[in-house]
């Protein structure tokens, strides 16, 4: 349920490292490789391999772009156009710039870096052990209950006070009337059933109103809020359960590779000789124009 999913998921999310997603400079030679490539495309004499093809193939299954021999072919024609225009580049000095120089620096260890953490991580795998005990961690922290409520919701205190003498006469027809009336169009149409709600997602007065009843039982006075007026059934109550391990293992193992990671990385850091010579200056901001200071 909630707070053991919102425990794992959120922990889990936390990104540890912002690394570039550039593409290498095309004119660079490529490195040694143990696997033997295929040439797909020549570009001036130059070679564009297949390996090179593959691997951007499979950067792009991650946002769903299919493998395809259009996608393929769309590659292909991208790292040609784009070795063509490197070319140019390198014909015009600009791999001598400052700025340029800077830049493919930057790549450079930014592909390392990223490098480093997937060689990291595929070599440091979480053991279901670990994975289980932080499972069981989790699960001890989990308390409160859970409630299975419904509600109508009407505009005016009179009509909520209406419904509740009817609902006296006739405690039945909670779903008639809530159908019927209840201006929540989320669970109208279920007779105002609202499922198994975490009371601290509520606002507060719901929340206090729930809180208090009994199993079966319905507000015996409307229940105010920024919505409106609440008449509220109280249908079932249970502990907050934690969900199957299976269920949250791979954000658990996201989570703990994380740690890990961090950790790692920490210590890295710490053997490290960093020195900040000096922070640099922020850029001075443009002066503002008559106009916006008058305003």
């Amino acid at each position: 349920m909630r707070s053991m999913k919102s425990g794992i998921l959120v922990i889990g999310a936390a990104s540890l490292l912002a690394l570039a997603a550039c593409t290498p400079d095309q004119n660079a030679k490529p490195a040694a490789s143990t696997e033997k490539d295929t040439t797909v495309a020549t570009v001036n004499g130059a070679v564009i391999g297949k390996n090179r093809v593959d691997m951007l193939i499979k950067q792009g299954a991650g946002s769903g772009r299919p493998d395809s021999p259009e996608t393929r072919q769309a590659i292909i024609d991208q790292l040609a156009m784009q070795m063509v225009i490197a070319e140019e580049a390198v014909k015009k000095g600009l791999d001598k710039s400052a700025e340029v120089t800077e830049r493919m620096e930057l790549v450079r260890q930014s592909v390392l870096a990223n490098a480093y953490v997937q060689d990291f991580l595929k070599n440091n795998p979480v053991s279901d052990e670990a994975l289980k005990a932080e499972y069981e961690r989790i699960k001890a922290t989990i308390t409160g209950s859970e409630y299975k409520a419904s509600h109508i919701l009407v505009e005016k205190e009179a009509e909520a006070k209406d419904i509740i003498a009817k609902l006296k006469k006739d405690p039945g027809a909670f779903a008639k009337l809530a159908m019927e009336k209840s201006k929540d169009t989320g669970s109208k149409a279920k007779g105002g059933d609202l499922g198994w709600i975490d009371l601290s997602q509520m606002v507060p007065e719901f929340s206090a109103a729930v809180s208090k009843l009994e199993k079966g039982k319905f507000t015996q006075e409307p229940v105010k809020s920024q919505f409106g007026y609440h008449v509220i059934l109280l249908e079932d109550k249970k502990p907050i359960e934690a969900p199957p391990f299976e269920q949250v293992k791979p954000s658990l193992t996201q989570q703990l590779q994380q740690q890990n990671l961090k950790k790692q990385l920490d210590e890295l850091k710490g053997k490290a000789k960093i020195e900040i010579v000096a922070a640099p200056a922020a850029a001075a901001s443009a002066p503002a124009s008559a106009a916006s200071t008058a305003k």
